[in-house]
């Protein structure tokens, strides 16, 4: 699993002109899904997520996570971030997993969070969406799980 974490004052997801999806203060996480990703992959990005302490504390160092300053996520499914645009002109994205694969895993991500006391909200799966943050810092993480051979994008499991 891929993900682009995004440190937001706000965020939201709008399909066909609802709002969907909306948060304050907190992270905008952009999630996509490759083949071989498991429930273990989702489990450690979300445990990753909820701890990652990208926010600043009292002395204005980044030392804190979305949970310690009471911060909520914003999930958002993101295919593309499979993309290999390194031939031609046209993005292949043989990489990023089926729908059916693909969905139980976000929503596995999303549930792990939750457990990990993040409040969430998420975006439409396979739906055209329209997605408007403001990023604060700007503070922009990519995250990837990886294989037990450390080689990056198949699963920790």
């Amino acid at each position: 699993m891929r993900a682009v974490i995004q440190r937001v004052s706000e965020a939201r997801v709008t399909v066909d002109g609802e709002v969907v999806g909306t948060i304050g203060p907190g992270l905008l996480v952009l999630v996509g899904v490759t083949h071989g990703d498991t429930q273990a992959d989702a489990q450690w990005l979300a445990r990753k997520v909820a701890g990652l302490r990208i926010f600043e504390d009292e002395a204005g160092r980044m030392n804190r996570s979305v949970k310690e300053v009471g911060g909520s996520v914003l999930v958002v499914s993101q295919f593309t971030l499979y993309a290999d645009a390194r031939r031609g002109r046209r993005p292949s994205f043989v990489q990023a997993a089926p729908p059916d694969v693909a969905e139980p895993l976000i929503e596995a991500f999303c549930a792990y969070l939750a457990e990990e006391g993040v409040p969430v909200a998420t975006g439409r799966f396979r739906a055209m969406m329209e997605v408007c943050l403001c990023n604060v810092g700007p503070v922009t993480i990519i995250l990837e799980t990886l294989r037990r051979d450390g080689k990056i994008g198949e699963g920790r499991g």
